[in-house]
């Protein structure tokens, strides 16, 4: 203010008019907007419009993103430039940067989507007489110039330009990953940043050899191949990085096994409910991605607390299996399990890589996806209970298809192994007519509680709206061809469970953010965690619904039988 002599400022939209060219900016989520800026900055003559975004990863969000920048200048001709942050920023966001410079609904230059790098700077030379050009011959947009609302400009004395002749960069083909990349890539990126920032030894992970638990463990393994390659791509700052936390000062990573043996730790806790075959499935995961693998039973640890129970109470629980009657006693067997498996697990996090001479502690990695925390099938407090979690807001049908894309793009054949076998908790005891499976264990399918996922957050549907959402998928004459009770039977058992286990939201660990849907409490789903499981004027209101479609049905069959009816 002193050397402008200038004691007020405008604030608000603006452009900058230099000796050459026009320069202005909006900024993030207006791309994403209805009426965006740059749709009238535009038409105002701006030549370059600049996005300094902070547009954060969802898996395949890259496909709208650049259909919105190359619709822009498509449109309306000119320069969109567009940059984005990258890395973790201290939360559940991963910022995926890939950078790009989109000329006349042409992109001339893109910079990775994943990258451990702190940077990433991109060059093209465009050719401004081109983009006006291009802008002249379109007449309607001419047109439209006339009536406009002006945009402020401020003069700058300054040309963009040079004098020497450059040829103008052309059309690249555009590098979207593919979903399964992108689940392998982001969570990876984002373990790095959270493993390096809180300066810690490695990772933990309570490997069961089931579907989650892999997973995880294989991200973790996938965050080793990327960290391997930056560092033989002489990238000084990962290099310097992995010695900090290996507490290597002359660690120069080139195996990405060996990599991973100093700073991932499995453990496989079995008990007597247990099978060889998750058993083997751990160990054998485990020695693919070069974790540091540990095999134990907790039975020990399991039977105390029960002793313990047994002596103050002077009652002793029992399985179902074993004759129980009430699902009380069945359940608390489980959960105690669970429960104390965290504990252990916490244990063994402070202590392995003391008892390996190695520095610092072990951060804690949960194994629950987005969709058994939607219907609360956990234990509170049990390894789904830990520091970070990369799956946490991934759907069970992504991390299915990730572990087919994965047993042979990241080089664990396991993982396909563990996806051929039937998810079980393997919490009960195995009889000659009995197996525990989680899909049965549920009531639902993991496609079905994907489908209540992206309803209840994504349209915020409740009971009623989800019911009339998916008569006409699931009902009469489409390829499930349910019955309107079987789909009004589906809604309400769904709506029961999530009622009556909401309270487990407010205990979900952090997870890394990759679908909207995600139920993360108080986070990304401001909703109650206390509702009438009963859900009277909801349910009441879907039973009237299924009335009139009956009854609608009746009418419109020939001589008027019921459309394939329930009732």
């Amino acid at each position: 203010a002193t050397k402008s002599k200038q004691g007020t400022v405008k604030i608000g939209p603006g452009m900058l008019q230099l000796a050459d060219c026009i320069i202005a900016a909006e900024t993030c989520e207006e791309l994403f907007t209805p009426n965006s800026p740059h749709i009238t900055l535009a038409l105002n003559g701006a030549d370059i419009i600049t996005n300094g975004s902070g547009s954060h990863h969802n898996l395949r969000k890259l496909d709208k993103r650049v259909q919105l920048i190359v619709g822009a200048t498509a449109k309306s001709g000119g320069v969109y430039m567009y940059a984005n942050q990258i890395g973790c920023d201290g939360g559940r966001l991963y910022y995926d940067g890939c950078a790009m410079v989109c000329v006349n609904g042409q992109v001339v230059a893109q910079g990775a989507q994943f990258s451990l790098k702190e940077v990433e700077v991109l060059a093209s030379s465009v050719d401004l007489a081109e983009c006006r050009s291009v802008r002249g011959a379109f007449m309607s947009r001419c047109e439209q110039v006339a009536t406009v609302p002006a945009v402020p400009k401020v003069e700058v004395d300054f040309r963009l330009c040079g004098d020497e002749f450059l040829f103008p960069s052309t059309k690249i083909a555009l590098r979207v990953h593919d979903p399964m990349e992108e689940i392998a890539l982001g969570p990876a990126c984002w373990l790095w940043d959270y493993l390096r920032r809180s300066n810690q030894g490695g990772y933990f992970v309570a490997l069961s050899g089931g579907a989650d638990s892999t997973t995880v463990a294989a991200l973790v393994g996938s965050m080793c191949q990327q960290v391997v390659k930056e560092v033989a791509a002489g990238n000084a700052t990962v290099l310097r990085d992995v010695r900090r936390i290996t507490g290597e000062e002359d660690y120069t990573p080139t195996d990405h096994t060996e990599l991973a043996n100093k700073i991932l730790y499995t453990t496989y806790m079995g008990t007597t409910n247990s099978t060889m075959d998750t058993r083997n499935r751990a160990k054998n995961l485990a020695g693919q991605i070069g974790a540091y693998h540990l095999d134990t039973n907790v039975d020990m640890i399991v039977e105390a607390l029960t002793k313990l129970f047994t002596m103050v109470v002077g009652k002793t629980p029992r399985f179902r299996a074993h004759g129980s009657t009430d699902p009380r006693e069945n359940l608390a067997l489980q959960n105690i399990q669970a429960r104390l498996r965290m504990v252990f697990g916490y244990m063994l996090a402070q202590l392995l890589p003391w008892s390996r001479d190695r520095r610092g502690g072990l951060l804690v990695l949960g194994t629950a996806n987005v969709d058994e925390a939607l219907r609360g099938y956990y234990t509170k407090y049990d390894c789904s209970a830990a520091d970070i979690n990369p799956i946490g807001s991934i759907s069970k049908e992504d991390l299915k298809r990730f572990m087919a894309w994965a047993s042979t793009n990241l080089g664990y054949p396991e993982m396909n192994s563990v996806l051929q076998a039937p998810p079980t908790a393997e919490l009960e005891p195995i009889t000659e007519d009995y197996t525990q499976l989680d899909e049965v264990d549920m009531g639902m399918s993991y496609a079905d509680l994907s489908a209540y996922g992206q309803l209840r957050k994504q349209s915020r549907a409740g009971p009623l709206t989800m019911f009339r959402s998916l008569i006409p998928v699931w009902g009469p004459g489409t390829a499930r061809n349910m019955t309107v009770r079987e789909v009004a039977d589906k809604v309400k058992k769904f709506f029961f469970f999530y009622s009556i286990n909401r309270h487990k939201m407010t205990t979900l660990t952090p997870s890394y953010h990759a679908e909207d849907y995600s139920p993360d409490d108080n986070r990304h789903d401001l909703r109650q965690f206390l509702y009438n499981a009963s859900w009277s004027w909801q349910f009441k209101s879907i039973e009237r619904l299924h009335d009139d479609v009956e009854a609608d049905a009746k009418k419109r069959a020939p001589g008027g039988a019921p459309i394939r009816s329930a009732d």
